[in-house]
Formats: structure tokens, sequence, C-alpha cells
């Protein structure tokens, strides 16, 4: 069976458990003929409409808590996680204790495809708060053998002597907090980079697969291996780096169907072409997503050696579509201006604005400067820097060390006043 009929065969028995009991999903169902699953995976992109995070919001608004996109009676289901709230108010996403085992062996393919293995030791700087990734991290570490320390409700200077103490073999956490620990870590004259942490897994936002801020994490932790991954709290973790080629990310298939579609005209992308992901949960029944609009923006391309449907990402996510910024006909994406920033040893902590004066779209970058430099000279060198590579003049200001918000989970640089 090939990775086309598999989906299939996955996609109609997920339909079939929704179409009977999941009143969000079922009114869908009925309106473009799928009640009684679909003949094709083709058949199934022309004819099943999106679902859109606005319309889970609505949902929930209008059936507090949880709203109505649940397949089995509430007495069922033993967890619940909300989203971050990055893009509005947080939602509470409902798991069963099968579809929740399902998002662990997704995670166990991630650890297993990135190296690790049972003995090892992983360290999970992060604060466990109500965000899905984080529990199905650990957990799923946690069954694949793997020794795990939970590190919430610590400092940064107590995680690095936690670090210290346990010779952790892995490090779980978002780029921006890897980035801070190297920064607390210098300032408090502690050595990462003879340090005991050889492989470490990144998300929860873009990064991770920016070449510049790859080579400082791996530099500043003594040469050991990142990887990046990315998942939401909705879909549940969906890609990790290519052990072969880390500029790509690569998606897990065999659990979900992915369509990589232009934003405007919602046709599938050519190879090599920006688009957004669309994604359909095929093993998450209880909660599922039936090709959801993520807004996450990929550069598909093809996987050589394997199933045609199979696609990577260049780049990893390269931000969302509700993020992106057309500059004076410049497509401007927050991983590009991480990937400048990211250039320069001597900057912290940044933040991006973005306003419009006098109908013309301004893009102003605060960074904090760490450097030995003065602040006009590193102000002049990033501008430098930014114009080669946008063609744009960006107007950089300097802010004092420590002046900028430092972030744990997911890091909130882009403001968009427009």
């Amino acid at each position: 069976m090939d990775l086309a009929e598999k989906q299939l065969t996955a996609l109609n028995q997920l339909i079939e458990v929704v179409g009977s009991s999941n009143s969000f999903y079922k009114a869908k169902l009925e309106a473009c003929q799928g009640m009684g699953g679909f003949e094709s995976l083709e058949a199934f992109s022309e004819r099943m409409p999106f679902t859109t995070k606005a319309e889970i919001a609505e949902d929930h608004k209008c059936n507090p808590p949880y709203g109505t996109n649940l397949s089995y009676p509430k007495g069922q289901y033993t967890r619940i996680h909300q989203t971050s709230g990055t893009t509005g108010q947080p939602i509470a996403w409902l798991d069963t204790q099968e579809s929740w085992s399902w998002l662990l062996d997704n995670w166990k393919l991630i650890w297993k495809a990135c190296g690790a293995k049972k003995g090892d030791v992983a360290m999970f700087p992060f604060s466990f708060g109500p965000f899905l990734g984080f529990w199905s991290a650990f957990e799923a570490a946690a069954q694949a053998g793997i020794r795990c320390i939970p590190a919430g409700g610590q400092t940064s200077l107590q995680r690095l002597q936690m670090i210290n103490r346990y010779q952790p073999d892995w490090l779980c956490c978002t780029p921006t907090y890897a980035l801070h620990l190297l920064s607390v870590a210098q300032k408090e004259g502690i050595d990462l980079s003879s340090g005991p942490v050889r492989r470490i897994i990144v998300g929860g936002e873009p990064g991770g697969s920016v070449p510049e801020v790859k080579s400082r994490i791996e530099e500043g932790w003594g040469g050991a291996k990142l990887f990046d991954h990315h998942g939401m709290t909705e879909v549940g973790p969906v890609t990790y780096s290519d052990p072969e080629r880390p500029e790509l990310l690569r998606a897990i298939h065999e659990t979900y169907f992915i369509e990589v579609l232009d934003t405007e005209s919602g046709k599938p992308t050519l190879p090599g072409d920006v688009g957004e992901l669309i994604l359909t949960t095929l093993g998450r029944a209880a909660s599922p997503l039936i090709r959801y609009r993520t807004g996450d923006l990929v550069k598909p391309v093809p996987v050589e050696g394997e199933d045609p449907r199979a696609v990577a990402f260049e780049g990893g996510i390269l931000g969302r579509s509700d993020d992106m910024v057309v500059v004076r006909g410049v497509n401007l994406y927050p991983s590009a201006i991480d990937a400048v920033i990211r250039s320069f040893d001597g900057i912290g902590e940044y933040q991006v604005h973005i306003d419009e004066k006098e109908s013309m779209v301004q893009v102003a970058v605060t960074v904090e400067n760490l450097s030995a430099a003065g602040d006009d000279e590193l102000a002049n060198q990033v501008q430098k820097r930014m114009r080669e590579v946008f063609g744009l003049r960006i107007q950089i200001e300097i802010g004092e060390s420590g002046s900028l918000p430092a972030f744990e989970m997911k890091a909130k640089r882009w403001n968009v006043s427009i």
C-alpha cells in the first residue's frame, strides 16, 4: 500500500467516526457529500471545505468552554490543553487517552529520528503551563526510555546549575531560550561549550531552521547538534529536522494529510513556491482538524527517493501569513529579519516595529548592543546588512543590555500596527 492509499484509508476511518458523532464537522461533511467518505484524496481536497481558526474560536465562544468539535461524550476526555493565544483568545483542546497516545507516538517518532535512545538524559527548561507541546514532548521521551528532567519554575541560573549537576545529553526548548541561556551563562562565567549537552530540539517559533540562528546555538553549546521541530496544540507534533539535510523540515505523512496552497488562489503551490500549510489530523478522531488553515508559510520541496506525495519544507516555517508584510514590494518575513539579526554576535534581544506613516509602510528594529562596538557603529552595520539582504532602508535603534523583553516560550518580537 503506497502513501496515498494509507492516507485515504486513515482519512475515511476518521470521517466514519466524525460523521456519526461530531456536530462541528457533521454539517460540513453533509454539505460536501462526504458523509460516506471520499473516493480519492483529490476528491477530498476539491470538496471538503477548510477549517479556520476563526471558526474554531467562534464555536468556542458560542459553546463554551470546549466548543462542539468533540467526537465522544465529555466523560471520555482525560486531558485539557490550550493554545498559546499569540493570535487571539486561547482555545481549549481536549484529548481522550487514545488521541493522546496518538500524539505521543508522533513525538516518539521525532525523538527516534533525531537520534535519541533509551538511557539518554533530556532536560526541559520551560514552565509546564497549559500548552500541549511541553507535556507531549516530555511524556513521549519518558515512554521512549529517556530520563527526563523537568525544569519548570526555575531561574535561568538555576537551570544552568541543573545542567551541570545532572549532565543531560539533550535540551528541549525554544531557540530564543537556548540563546538566552548562552547569554546568562556568559554573564555568570559558565562555559557551556564544554558542557554535557550534545543535542538540542527546539520549537515553538521560527528560528531552528534559520542558518544564522542554528549556527549561533550550535557553536555556543560546544558543537551540540540542533534539530528544529514544529507543531501546534490544535494538531500536535508535525515536523522535525531531516538528520541528513538539516535545512529541511520533514513532515510526518503517515499521520497527517498535508497540503500546501497558494494563499490567494487556494490552489496547490508548485515545488519551491511559498504557500500556506493545510493539515488534516488523520489519527486524532476525538478532536480532529480537517483541512485546517494553519496560517504557517512553508516552501515545499520533494523528498528524493521517497513517495511522490512526501514533501519537506525548505527553511522550516518561514512565518505566518498574518505576520508577513509587504514593504515597497518586498515580502518581509519574521524568519528573514531573524536571520540578519542573528548573523551579528553582539546583539541580544530585539524588537521589530512596523507601522504606516504618510501612506508608506515603515520598519524599525530595536536591538540590544552586547558588543564592543559603539551604538552608532552597530546600528550602521545592521542597517547596511538589511539593505544588502532586502534592498530596504530599515531604521535601527539601539537599546541597553536587558532593556528588551526576554522570552522563555514563544518570542513576541513582531509588532505590526497597520
